[in-house]
């Protein structure tokens, strides 16, 4: 595949602001280093510094913090890239002074954790930064480039295999597979198990095991902690480093006025569904696999989070239950208006909208996405 367009491509070109950071966060092999080097691409090579936070060298450069070694190393430098920054000790502090003082210059820092960017970015860059995050290919990105008959066709594959990018490049499911295992064994907790504090990194996986088989459900943290045998405290940490680091994604349960709602627990999601099975080792054929409403449940919503993000939308995403079973699989709140879908795979029969909703949230609107009309929802 050639280098696919992204669905940040424009909210990227305009952020890239004199005297500004522009933060682009991401999980680990999801684009952000091939990205910037197709950004760059079309860039004269004279006037960029790039510089990687994994390279020892490289982070010798910005050690000094002074305006005198800012201006050396920046000399008839327009544009400073930084990838892996969240490696570089006190990177937070060594750009707010380049952006504060070196006039005109452009600054692009790319990392794969929230919680180290912006614990070391945060503060000092408050006014001085822009973030856009990166997630695995969008259907909205394929769509760009493939006929409907294709993204049909896709389908299974996608919500058996996600969407990482580097599994464009091979054909065979089995090698699919093989790269989805090494991205879970080797890089997805990478940046988890080098924070500080960390030490049961087999618990860590356990978890995500558990969150895995209660996709589309409401995880009590201490069932959680009782079978994993940590404190629920301990449980609610690990789940909040797990969101950081862009592997799963919480969804809160919605109430307004009533009583009989669910609102005390959550619901996760995986940020891809590759990752999901990888975690639990289950790569089924659809027709033979029980979970088929759980897959499809944490796709549809995996990619309207992208799609959310990339429209730069200002949703906020529920579900919605009640202690007698009614419930909503995805509900969002945009400008004070409600929209309530049900998501289903097989079930051809007719799906109301819950009683207790409609009288509750009678502006509400309510749609059941299906095969047939998925992808409007997705696009």
């Amino acid at each position: 595949m050639d280098f696919l367009k992204r669905g940040i491509d424009e909210l990227f070109n305009n952020r890239v602001l004199p005297n500004k950071v522009l933060i682009l966060l991401g999980a680990r092999r999801v684009g952000k280093t091939a990205y910037i080097k197709n950004y760059l691409s079309s860039i004269p090579k004279s006037t960029y510094l790039k510089l990687n936070g994994d390279d020892l060298d490289d982070a010798n450069l910005l050690k000094e913090r002074s305006i005198s070694n800012y201006n050396r190393l920046l000399a008839n430098i327009n544009l400073l890239v930084i990838d892996e920054a969240q490696n570089i000790p006190d990177i937070g502090l060594i750009l707010k002074l380049i952006v504060d003082t070196i006039d005109g210059i452009k600054v692009i820092a790319t990392g794969s954790s929230v919680f180290d960017l912006s614990n070391k970015l945060g503060e000092p860059l408050v006014g001085r930064k822009n973030t856009i995050y990166l997630f695995p290919f969008a259907q909205m990105e394929f769509s760009k480039q493939e006929n409907h008959k294709e993204t049909i066709n896709k389908l299974e594959e996608r919500l058996l295999f996600g969407s990482y990018p580097e599994l464009e490049r091979y054909p065979d499911w089995k090698d699919k597979i093989n790269y989805l295992k090494e991205i879970v064994n080797s890089y997805l907790l990478k940046d988890i198990l080098i924070f500080d504090g960390i030490k049961q990194s087999n618990k860590i996986l356990d978890l995500l095991k558990l969150i895995a088989f209660q996709v589309g459900q409401e995880v009590s943290l201490q069932e959680l902690a009782r079978q994993l045998g940590i404190s629920k405290n301990t449980v609610e940490s690990y789940l909040d480093l797990l969101s950081k680091v862009f592997v799963i994604y919480k969804v809160p349960g919605f109430s307004r006025n009533l009583r009989k709602e669910i609102t005390k627990s959550n619901r996760w999601y995986f940020i891809d569904n590759g990752i999901r099975n990888a975690v639990i080792n289950n790569f089924t054929r659809l027709e033979n696999r029980t979970d088929v409403g759980a897959l499809w449940e944490n796709y549809l919503a995996a990619e309207r989070i992208k799609n959310q993000n990339y429209k730069e939308k200002t949703v906020s995403n529920y579900f919605w239950r009640t202690y007698d079973q009614q419930e909503l699989d995805w509900l969002e709140e945009e400008n004070g208006i409600l929209n309530g879908f049900k998501f289903k795979w097989n079930d051809n029969r007719k799906v109301k909208i819950p009683t207790a909703f409609a009288k509750a949230y009678p502006d509400a609107k309510f749609e059941v996405i299906n095969k047939q009309n998925y992808l409007d929802f997705i696009l």
